[in-house]
C-alpha cells in the first residue's frame, strides 16, 4: 500500500511540475510587518507566492494551494516559521525545502498528502516542530521519514486513513516534548514502534476506534508511549461498557501520574469501570475537557478502590443528560476526601450541597467558575459560612450570578486561610461600607461587575486588588500591602494618589478616560516599577510628550509595559490617532511665552533699526510733506472751487513771494524790499527815458493772514504770486523756520504745475548744493542745472544784481515792451 501511495505521488508530481512554467507570473504577497512577519492566510492563493527574501515568517493557511514546487521556496534561508496549514496540498517537490535551512516550525497539516517523502525533510536539520496531522496517508513509509531531524521536538501525524505503524518509523527521534498521534482506524502496529522515543513529555493520542474494536492494540499503542513523567491525553473516546475501559489498565501499570480525556463520551458505569482499572495506581491529576454523561450516577462498584494519591481533578464543558435522575455525589465520598484542587467550570453548577462540601476535607483550591451559582446557592455551597472548608485557600466563583457582595463577605470571613478570591464577571453594583474578610486574604479580583464606589469593605490586607472593566470614576482608599493594582477599562480622570499605595509596583489603568500625566504624578509612587496606562484619551501637550518619549526611552524608574503603540493622541485634533512617540512638537507650541518674549523682543529691535534707518534717509519727512502737502493741496482745490463758482479769474496779488530766514530780515527789509518796491532812477533808465516799475513782494512777516494754518498762508501766497525768490544762506539752512518754510513749499513748487522759471534763487553768500539737505533732491537738482543769482561782495556790482533780478521778475512785461 505504501509503495502504491509513493508512485501515485511520483506519478503526480511527474504531472504538473512541467506545467509550472505554464502557469503565469506568480501571485505575490506584501502583507508583511515590521518583525518580517508575513500573513498570507486565506488569501485564496492557488500557488506559493513571492514575499520578500527577509521574511521570518510566512503563514500560507487556508488557501488553495495544491502544488509546492522546486523552486517557490528558494531564497528564503532566514525563514523560521513556514504554515501550509488548510490548503489542497497534494504535490510536494523532493527538493522544495531544501534552502531552508533555518526552518525551525513546519505545518502540513489538513491536506491531501498521500504519500511521506523523506527527502522533504534531509535538509531541515534545524527543525524543531512538524505537523502532519489529517493528511490521507496510510503509514510514515519508508526509508524513515524524520532520520535526519534530530532536534525535533514537537511531533504530529496521523489522520483517518493511518493503517500502519511499524518499528523504524520513528527512527532518528531521539527525544519529544510533545508527540501528537491520530490513528483511530489503525490496524496494524508493531510493539514498541513509539518505545524508542525518550524522554517524553507529553502525548496525545486519538484512538477511538481502537478502544471501541481493538482492545489489545489500543493497549500495545498505550504500553509504548506511558511513562511515570509523561502527561497522557486521550482524545476522543467513547467508553460505554467495561470492555472499552480495559486499555487504562496500561496506564495504571505503567504507573502514569497525569491524564487528561478530552472530548469523552462515559456512562456512570464505565467511570466505575476506570476507577476500578486505575485502582491503586499513583495517578495524581486527572483532566477532563469536554464531556457528555449517562446514566444515574452509581458508583457502588468503585467503592473499595484505592485513590490515596489522586490530588487534582479538573472538569470543564460537562453535560449531564438526564441530570435530574442523577443521584447525589454523596456516593463518591471514598474519592472526594483526598483531592486539594477541584474545578468544575462551565458544567452548569448551580449548587454543590453542603453535604458534599464537607466531604472535601483537603481541598485547598475550588474554582466552580463559569456555572449558574446564585447567591442563595452560594450559602448552601459554602454551609453558610460555617467554616467548612477550613484548608480553603484559593476560591473562584467568577463568571456565575451572584449579586451581593455582603452575602460574599459573610460566606468566607471563617475562610481563615483563604488567600486568594476571585469573584468577577458577577453582577456586583454596589460595595457594603464595611466587610470583614479572612485576615489572611491577599489577592482579591472584583472584574468586570458593576461598581461605580469603592468603599473601606476592600481589606487592608490585600496585595493584588483587580476592579478592571467597572464603573469607577475616583479611588481614594489607602492600601498599605498593595503590590498590584488593576484599573483598567474603567472611567478614571487620573492615576490614583500614590501615598495611597506606599508598596505598589505595578498598575494597570488603561482604557480609561486619563487625559495626561507627568512625572510629579508617579513620584508619588516610591516603588511603582511597571506602569500600563495605554489606551486612553491624552491630551498631548509639550510636557506630557517630552515625559512620555523620556519614559519610553528607559528614562526614570517606571517601565511602561504595554508599548508605545498603546499610547495615542485624542486632541489636539491635528494629532488624533497619532501615537506619542512619534510627535514633534515645534518650539512656537512648547515655549509660547518665551517665543513671544524673543519675538518681541526681535521685533522691537528691528523696529528700532528700521525707525533708525527711516530717519537718516528721512522717510519721516518724506511722510509728513506727503501728508501735509496733501492737506494744503485740498485746501487749494477748495478755493480754487470757490473762485469757479463765482466764476471769477485767479488774481495775482505779488510779483514774487520772497522766502528768507529770520536771520537775513535786515537784508531782506533794508535791500531787497527797497530796491525791488520803491526802485531808484539809474543811468541806464534815464537813456531809455524809462522810470522802472515797482514790484510787489509777499513777506511772511508783513503779508500772512494772522489765524490762518501757516500753510495755507504759504499756499496762498505761492498761487497769487508769479514768482518765488529763496533767499540761500547758511542761515536759511541752518534755520528750523526756514526749513519748515521750505519744506511746505518744497511740493508746490517742484510738482511740475509751475514753470521751470517760477523759482528764483538769491545766493545771499557763497554756498554750495551739498550744504543743501539731501531731502530736497529736486532743490539740489535745481541748483544743478539752472542758473541763480549771487549777491556780489563787491558794491560796485549791485547795480548789475538789482538789474537782472529785476529783469528775472517782469520778465513777460519786458517781452512786451
Amino acid at each position: 500500500m505504501g509503495q502504491l501511495s509513493s508512485l501515485h505521488s511520483t506519478f503526480l508530481l511527474l504531472l504538473f511540475l512541467p506545467l509550472a512554467p505554464c502557469w503565469g507570473q506568480r501571485p505575490s504577497c506584501d502583507r508583511c510587518d515590521l518583525r518580517l512577519f508575513c500573513n498570507c492566510s486565506h488569501g485564496g492563493l492557488t500557488r506559493v507566492p513571492a514575499v520578500p527574501a527577509g521574511a521570518l515568517t510566512l503563514d500560507l493557511s487556508f488557501n488553495d494551494i495544491t502544488v509546492v514546487t522546486g523552486d517557490d521556496l528558494t531564497g528564503h534561508a532566514r525563514l523560521g516559521s513556514l504554515s501550509l496549514h488548510g490548503n489542497k496540498l497534494a504535490v510536494i517537490h523532493p527538493s522544495a525545502f531544501d534552502s531552508l535551512w533555518s526552518l525551525e516550525e513546519l505545518d502540513l497539516s489538513n491536506n491531501q498528502l498521500t504519500a511521506l517523502n523523506h527527502r522533504w525533510f534531509s535538509k531541515l536539520g534545524a527543525l524543531q516542530e512538524l505537523n502532519l496531522l489529517h493528511n490521507p496517508y496510510s503509514c510514515l513509509g519508508s526509508p524513515p521519514v524524520f532520520q535526519r531531524l534530530v532536534r525535533l521536538r514537537r511531533l504530529g501525524f496521523g489522520g483517518p486513513a493511518l493503517e500502519e505503524l511499524k518499528r523504524g518509523d520513528l527512527s532518528g527521534v531521539t527525544q519529544l516534548e510533545e508527540l501528537t498521534v491520530h490513528a483511530n482506524n489503525l490496524t496494524r502496529y508493531e510493539t514498541g514502534t513509539l518505545a524508542d522515543v525518550w524522554p517524553l513529555g507529553r502525548v496525545t493520542l486519538s484512538l477511538r476506534g481502537l478502544f471501541l474494536t481493538n482492545v489489545a492494540l489500543a493497549s500495545a499503542v498505550l504500553g509504548d508511549v506511558s511513562y511515570p513523567e509523561t502527561w497522557l491525553i486521550l482524545e476522543d473516546l467513547h467508553l460505554m461498557r467495561n470492555q472499552s475501559v480495559q486499555p487504562s489498565r496500561e496506564v495504571a501499570r505503567r504507573r502514569v501520574r497525569k491524564m487528561t480525556l478530552r472530548n469523552l463520551s462515559v456512562s456512570d458505569e464505565a467511570i466505575a469501570d476506570l476507577l476500578v482499572a486505575v485502582d491503586g495506581a499513583p495517578l495524581t491529576a486527572l483532566f477532563v475537557d469536554g464531556v457528555t454523561m449517562t446514566g444515574e450516577g452509581r458508583w457502588e462498584r468503585a467503592r473499595w478502590t484505592d485513590h490515596k494519591s489522586f490530588d487534582e481533578f479538573f472538569l470543564r464543558n460537562a453535560k449531564v443528560l438526564k441530570v435530574f435522575q442523577f443521584a447525589s455525589l454523596l456516593g463518591l465520598q471514598f474519592l472526594l476526601q483526598y483531592p486539594r484542587k477541584l474545578s468544575v467550570i462551565n458544567s452548569q453548577v448551580f449548587v454543590l450541597p453542603c453535604l458534599t462540601s464537607r466531604l472535601l476535607v483537603n481541598l485547598q483550591y475550588l474554582d466552580l467558575s463559569d456555572n449558574l451559582l446564585t447567591d442563595l446557592t452560594l450559602v448552601e455551597t459554602l454551609c453558610d459560612g460555617d467554616g467548612t472548608l477550613k484548608d480553603l485557600r484559593v476560591l473562584n466563583f467568577s463568571g456565575n450570578a451572584l449579586k451581593s457582595l455582603a452575602t460574599m463577605n459573610r460566606q468566607v470571613t471563617k475562610l481563615s486561610k483563604l488567600t486568594h478570591l476571585d469573584i468577577s464577571r458577577n453582577g456586583y453594583s454596589s460595595m457594603p461600607q464595611g466587610c470583614s474578610w479572612p485576615s489572611t486574604l491577599r489577592y482579591l479580583n472584583i472584574s468586570r461587575a458593576k461598581l461605580t464606589t469603592i468603599t473601606p469593605c476592600l481589606p487592608a490586607t490585600l496585595e493584588v486588588l483587580d476592579l478592571s472593566n467597572n464603573d469607577l470614576k475616583s479611588f481614594t482608599l489607602i492600601l498599605p500591602a498593595l503590590r498590584e493594582l488593576h484599573l483598567s477599562g474603567n472611567k478614571l480622570l487620573r492615576l490614583p494618589p500614590g501615598w495611597l499605595f506606599p508598596n505598589l509596583q505595578t498598575l494597570t489603568i488603561q482604557s480609561n478616560t486619563l487625559n495626561m500625566f507627568d512625572s510629579s504624578d508617579l513620584q508619588s509612587y516610591r516603588r511603582l516599577q511597571d506602569l500600563q496606562a495605554g489606551q486612553n484619551k491624552f491630551v498631548c501637550s509639550c510636557d506630557f510628550v517630552h515625559f512620555l518619549q523620556s519614559a519610553v526611552q528607559g528614562g526614570g524608574g517606571v517601565h511602561l509595559t504595554d508599548g508605545e503603540e498603546s499610547y495615542v493622541c485624542d486632541s489636539p485634533l491635528y494629532l488624533q490617532g497619532e501615537p506619542v512617540g512619534r510627535v514633534q512638537l515645534s518650539v512656537v507650541v512648547c515655549h509660547r511665552v518665551l517665543f513671544v518674549s524673543v519675538s518681541c523682543g526681535v521685533a522691537l529691535v528691528v523696529g528700532i533699526l528700521v525707525c533708525v534707518l527711516l530717519w537718516r534717509l528721512h522717510a519721516f519727512w518724506y511722510l509728513k510733506m506727503t501728508w501735509v502737502w496733501l492737506r494744503a493741496k485740498r485746501s487749494s482745490r477748495a478755493r480754487r472751487q470757490r473762485r469757479d463758482g463765482a466764476e471769477t479769474e485767479e488774481l495775482l496779488s505779488y510779483d514774487a513771494f520772497v522766502s528768507y530766514s529770520e536771520r537775513d530780515a535786515s537784508w531782506v527789509e533794508n535791500f531787497l524790499v527797497p530796491e525791488l518796491e520803491e526802485p531808484r532812477e539809474t543811468d541806464e533808465d534815464s537813456v531809455n527815458h524809462r522810470a522802472p516799475r515797482p514790484l510787489t513782494l509777499c513777506l511772511h512777516k508783513r503779508d500772512f493772514l494772522p489765524g490762518h494754518w501757516i500753510v495755507d498762508n504759504i499756499m496762498s501766497a505761492m498761487e497769487r504770486s508769479r514768482h518765488t525768490v529763496f533767499i540761500l544762506s547758511e542761515n536759511f539752512v541752518q534755520s528750523d523756520w526756514c526749513r519748515y518754510e521750505l519744506d511746505f513749499s518744497h511740493f508746490q513748487l517742484f510738482d511740475g504745475s509751475a514753470g521751470g522759471d517760477a523759482a528764483i534763487l538769491v545766493l545771499l553768500e557763497p554756498l554750495s548744493k551739498d550744504d543743501i539737505p539731501k531731502r530736497f533732491c529736486k532743490l539740489r537738482k535745481l541748483m544743478s542745472s539752472s542758473t541763480y543769482l549771487e549777491w556780489p561782495q563787491e558794491e560796485e556790482r549791485s547795480g548789475e544784481f538789482w538789474r537782472k533780478l529785476r529783469h528775472a521778475l517782469r520778465g513777460e512785461e519786458d517781452e512786451d515792451d
